[in-house]
């Protein structure tokens, strides 16, 4: 078990072998939650930031529209064939 201590600012360093343990850089934020026994540390996940061009391109259909009656029977089709393993 590592231990640390409370800076006269507030700050705790977390001891590297715990850091590369977690695969935890510099500048990592972190969420951090209030229990009855002590603190939780949560990394929030890194998300690459994107732009409507980046989504839109994945959306390309060759084919002819389809009806929303087709959507429903698709869905339907394949929540019957999940089913069914």
């Amino acid at each position: 078990m590592e231990k640390t201590r409370l800076s006269s600012k507030g700050q705790v360093i977390i001891p590297k072998a715990v850091r590369d343990a977690h695969g935890w850089k510099p500048g990592t934020s972190f969420v951090i939650e209030n229990h009855a026994d002590g603190l939780l540390l949560r990394p929030v996940p890194q998300v690459t930031p994107t732009t409507l061009d980046d989504v839109v391109g994945c959306l390309n259909w060759a084919g002819p529209p389809k009806s929303l009656s087709d959507m429903e029977a698709a869905v339907l089709r394949e929540a019957k064939r999940r089913a069914g393993r």
